[in-house]
């Protein structure tokens, strides 16, 4: 029995398959399944990527002193709670320590004042 078909098939020269070349094809199947299968992180992602704990951008000020004013406050009581379960050099060690807390309070507490001065009582 006798093949029609040449094995492989001629192709014709006019035909949009012969004009793109094996190498072309293979960079745009990279670049494709690169897109879908290792997507690159954007900007953001990558900064926050290097950090465990990020304040995100466009918090105003007043608030960020707020809730720098509340964590002094609770490392302020934790801190006095753990100087009166030490004695002798450690001790005065951490009441170093709450006074520098307290120093920060201060500061936050002032800066907080200079943004939207409190009413007088």
């Amino acid at each position: 029995m006798f093949k029609v078909t040449p094995n492989p098939p001629d192709t014709d020269p006019t035909s949009p398959r012969t004009k793109t070349k094996p190498q072309k094809l293979d960079e745009t199947a990279e670049r494709v399944l690169d897109h879908y299968l290792n997507p690159k992180p954007n900007k953001s992602e990558a900064e926050a990527a290097d950090q465990l704990f990020t304040v995100i951008k466009g918090i105003d000020t007043e608030s960020l002193l707020a809730n720098l004013s509340e964590t002094l406050a609770s490392a302020n009581a934790m801190v006095g709670d753990l100087a009166f379960d030490l004695e002798g050099s450690r001790r005065h060690v951490v009441l170093g320590i709450q006074q520098l807390i307290e120093l920060g309070t201060l500061l936050a507490n002032r800066a907080l004042d200079n943004i939207e001065p409190r009413q007088p009582t």
